[in-house]
């Protein structure tokens, strides 16, 4: 029993080492290839709070603040965020050219759009 929980944290710690991931466990999130781009949240706003970018981009989402946010789509356009604390991040993958609007529902004032073009 013993040799077979040490085979599987392991196991576990070369795949953490080498970057992989189980299904299922990165909702919100795609692979690290293709383009990103990051929007960060200070001060209570997105900056930069409007963002042009092309097809298959990952936006990431930084919360810098020590307050909670998150990343609402109001026409659920895309999967909105649970509530980032002080340092999370949110990420999804804009696979349809479009305008994508954003809020946060914890302090609605603070606005974004996305062109994915």
């Amino acid at each position: 029993m013993r040799k077979t929980v040490r085979k599987f944290l392991m196991l576990l710690l070369m795949l953490t080492l080498s970057g992989a991931a189980l299904p299922g466990m990165a909702a919100g999130t795609s692979s690290s290839q293709g383009k990103h781009t990051e929007v960060t949240i200070e001060k209570f706003a997105f900056q930069p709070k409007e963002l042009s970018v092309p097809v298959g981009t990952k936006v990431v989402w930084t919360n810098k603040d020590e307050e909670p946010h998150t990343v609402t789509s109001p026409g659920e356009q895309f999967k909105s965020s649970k509530a980032l604390d002080g340092g999370d991040t949110y990420s999804v993958t804009f696979s349809k050219p479009g305008t994508y609007t954003y809020f946060c529902t914890v302090h609605p004032f603070m606005t974004g759009t996305i062109t994915v073009k």
